[in-house]
């Protein structure tokens, strides 16, 4: 079971008629889109202070494709690695 706790805030006066009009038209109360709100920033706050560069994928440098080859046509590109020129 959730524990929820009951708060005040204060909020701009045109914010609230906006939550208000939205909650109207979503059918939900003004306290739970507000919930949702903080929780939606809390995550993606989360996710930004996630730690960057955890890992690093090796890339090569392999030149530029024989003459003839159109990597972008799958079809012609899977014919000639299977001749394995």
């Amino acid at each position: 079971m959730l524990r929820c706790m009951r708060t005040t805030i204060t909020i701009d006066d045109q914010l609230l008629a906006r939550l208000k009009l939205r909650a109207a038209r979503q059918h939900t109360t003004v306290s739970a889109l507000i919930e949702d709100d903080v929780r939606m920033g809390e995550l993606r706050r989360a996710q930004e202070g996630a730690p960057k560069g955890r890992f690093r994928l090796p890339t090569f440098g392999l030149g530029e494709p024989k003459p003839g080859v159109d990597v972008n046509d799958n079809a012609t590109l899977l014919e000639f690695m299977e001749r394995g020129e």
